[in-house]
């Protein structure tokens, strides 16, 4: 029931001005931050791990800024996947190495979780007759569940893969031309990951970058999303030239070593709540 009352929450929050949904996303941003202490804990260990040359100081002010821009977000979907397509567009910007994403070159488009990845999907999708596909990590609650589905499928055409789904499909599509986005940069438990550094700390990565990258034999395309006062800009870089290698270890360092510039540029837009560092190397100390 709840569930149901969140969704019909965000369609009535679509049509509002977009300077009223912000405040709201700040308003409850604090909310959150204030009642979610074990929340609030996992960002400042890793913001702790991440920027151990900052003072305490400069890291306590970036804490509320992490919970504000993910609830401004998070609200956003509202409009993003309910709100009139003009204004939509209006809001929603790609920017920057367009080309990249023209023709039927083998893609793997890098997706990191800066809290505005879901105005990066639709930018992609908006208008684009090129078809589009992810890998899906299915939600516990059935009706969230079916609000993204619906919401990531709203515009073009799109492909949404189950993560229990063959790895052949996925590279079979990529070849054909179909550009594949993917979120690597969480952790997954080790059964799927291999440890690399992130900020200098051994952390649990996907490898599934790379070793897309060379299966489909596809360029690797990062795409960042920006909060903005006017909605979001969504940056596509020019394609790494020098990835993937036969060393996926090496790779997926180098991932996590280019994602903490993108991350330096705007720390506070990061997932900065997930527990990055949850799982540790055999014999770590659990950090949180």
């Amino acid at each position: 029931m709840l569930s149901r009352l969140g969704v019909l929450f965000m369609r009535l929050l679509a049509p509002l001005p977009l300077r009223w949904v912000r405040a709201l996303g700040w308003a409850l941003g604090w909310v959150l931050y204030a009642v979610v202490p074990g929340r609030r804990h996992v960002v400042q260990v890793n913001l702790a791990l991440c920027y151990p040359s900052w003072t305490e100081s400069q890291r306590r002010e970036l804490v509320p800024r992490v919970f504000i821009a993910f609830a401004q977000a998070w609200l956003d979907r509202s409009w993003i996947w309910h709100g009139a397509p003009d204004a939509v567009r209006r809001r929603v910007h790609l920017t920057g190495a367009l080309d990249e994403l023209e023709g039927r070159e083998p893609t793997v488009i890098f997706w990191p979780h800066f809290v505005g990845m879901d105005a990066g999907w639709t930018a992609l999708t908006l208008d684009s007759q090129r078809p589009f596909m992810t890998i899906y990590t299915r939600q516990a609650n059935p009706v969230v569940d079916a609000w993204i589905l619906a919401g990531r499928r709203r515009f073009g055409n799109v492909r949404l893969f189950d993560r229990a789904d063959s790895a052949k499909q996925v590279v079979s599509a990529l070849r054909e031309g179909v550009p594949l986005c993917l979120l690597p940069d969480m952790n997954f438990g080790p059964e799927e990951s291999i440890f690399v550094p992130f900020y200098g700390i051994p952390a649990a990565t996907v490898p599934s970058l790379s070793r897309f990258a060379r299966l489909g034999r596809a360029k690797v395309v990062p795409l960042l999303t920006r909060i903005t006062p006017d909605g979001y800009d969504v940056q596509v870089l020019p394609a790494w030239r020098d990835y993937p290698t036969d060393d996926v270890a090496a790779d997926t360092a180098l991932m996590n070593e280019r994602l903490q510039d993108y991350i330096d540029g705007m720390p506070d837009q990061y997932y900065w709540v997930h527990k990055r560092f949850k799982t540790r190397p055999p014999g770590g100390k659990p950090v949180y």
